[in-house]
Order: C-alpha cells, then sequence, then structure tokens
C-alpha cells in the first residue's frame, strides 16, 4: 500500500484577486475617513470655555465643603473645651474637700504624732548604730583579705626570685667547675664575673634561636600560600581556556 497524497496545489493570492475582479467593500473607506465632518476653530474655542466652567464649578464646591467642615470642627472644639472645664471645676471641688478633710484629722491627730514621733526618732538613732558598727566589722573583713593577698602575692615573688638565684648559682658553679678543670691557674673572682656573663650571653642566644625560627615558620607558611594561589590561578586559566575552545 502507498503513501496518500496529501499535497496541495499553491495558489497565488494576488493573481487570484485579478482573476476574481474587483469586489464591492462593505465598510468605509479612506477617502470617507479623510471626508469626515471635523469642528471649526470657533467650535474648539467653545469646547475648551466649557471645560474651563466645569473646573470653576469643581473649584466653588470644594470651597463650601470645606466652609462647612471648617464650622462642624469649631462645634466640636467648642463641645470638648466645655467638657474640659466641667471636669477642671470637679477636680478643684474634690481638691478642697481633700483639704478639708486632712486638716480636721491633723488637728485630732496632731497628739498621737507628737508621740509617735519620738518612738521613730529613738527607732532611727538605733539604726544608725547598728549600720555603723556593720560598716566597721564589713571593712576591717576586707582589710583582712586584701592584707591576705598582698601577702600572698609577695610570698609567690620571694619564691619565684628564690627560684631564679638558685638556678644562677647552680649554672654558675656547673661553669667554675669546668674552668677551674680547663684552666686551674684562673683565679675565682674571673671565674665568677666571667660565668654570670656567659649564663645572661645563654639567654639571650635562646632569645634569638626562638625569634629566629618563628620567623622561619612564618615565611614557610607564606611561600606555601604564594604557591597554593599560583596552582588555583592557573587552573582558572586551563579552565577559561577549555570553554572557550568548545564555544
Amino acid at each position: 500500500m502507498g503513501k496518500r497524497d496529501n499535497r496541495v496545489a499553491y495558489m497565488n493570492p494576488i493573481a487570484m484577486a485579478r482573476w476574481r475582479g474587483q469586489t464591492q467593500s462593505t465598510g468605509p473607506t479612506i477617502q470617507d475617513y479623510l471626508n469626515r465632518p471635523r469642528p471649526t476653530w470657533e467650535e474648539v474655542k467653545k469646547q475648551l470655555e466649557n471645560k474651563k466652567k466645569g473646573s470653576k464649578a469643581l473649584a466653588e464646591f470644594e470651597e463650601k465643603m470645606n466652609e462647612n467642615w471648617k464650622k462642624e470642627l469649631e462645634k466640636s472644639r467648642e463641645k470638648l473645651l466645655i467638657g474640659n472645664e466641667s471636669s477642671s471645676k470637679k477636680k478643684e471641688k474634690k481638691k478642697k474637700k481633700k483639704k478639708k478633710s486632712c486638716r480636721s484629722s491633723s488637728s485630732s491627730s496632731s497628739s498621737d504624732s507628737s508621740s509617735s514621733s519620738d518612738s521613730e526618732n529613738e527607732e532611727k538613732k538605733q539604726g544608725k548604730k547598728r549600720k555603723k558598727k556593720k560598716n566597721h566589722s564589713y571593712k576591717s573583713s576586707e582589710s583582712s583579705t586584701y592584707e591576705s593577698e598582698s601577702e600572698t602575692k609577695e610570698s609567690v615573688k620571694k619564691k619565684k626570685k628564690s627560684k631564679d638565684g638558685t638556678e644562677k648559682e647552680k649554672y654558675i658553679r656547673s661553669l667554675s667547675k669546668k674552668r677551674k678543670k680547663t684552666y686551674p691557674e684562673d683565679k675565682p673572682s674571673s671565674s665568677e664575673s666571667s660565668s654570670e656573663s656567659d649564663y645572661e650571653e645563654e639567654v639571650q642566644a635562646k632569645k634569638k634561636r626562638r625569634y629566629e625560627e618563628r620567623e622561619k615558620s612564618t615565611e614557610k607558611a607564606k611561600k606555601k600560600k604564594k604557591k597554593q594561589r599560583k596552582k588555583h590561578s592557573k587552573k582558572k586559566k586551563k579552565k577559561s581556556g577549555s570553554s572557550h575552545k568548545s564555544g
């Protein structure tokens, strides 16, 4: 079974229109649109004036609304002022009543207050004495603790100094013994002074060595970081070059 032929012949639309001939248009043409009735300049001016009049009427309406709103605001303000005045008058009356009641009560309680004031003064004096005793005991305890702390610090400092002195003496004795073995004719005073200077030189040499080792370690770390950055940049360049080639 062969395939069905679904091909359609091509028809030129321009040739088909010529073959059909002129057709009657149902809607308005371009000439009709150009020949449409247009307003004159006077009619345009009248339309603009009518628009301005409309805007004037709106402005008048807004002015009237604003006037009405102002009147309503004045009325509400007057009501609030009247209410505030009445509340203030009520408060004043309450205050006067309280003053009168206080005066009447004060005259009756004056005799009681005189006796109670004496007892209160005595209690205050006793409380002040107790506070003074407490403060004195607290200050004495603080001074004792401070003295104990200072004594402990001084004892620690003395122990450190004694340790350093014993270490120096041991080192000087060992150096003096070595010198006696190597140079038995030397004087003891010169050996002691030279041993002290040698001890100080060795301490300084140790400090220099530590400082040099730290500098070497920092330089090595910097070199490693530079190498890693260079490798990373080379990898990036290779990747970019391969992507350009593939594109």
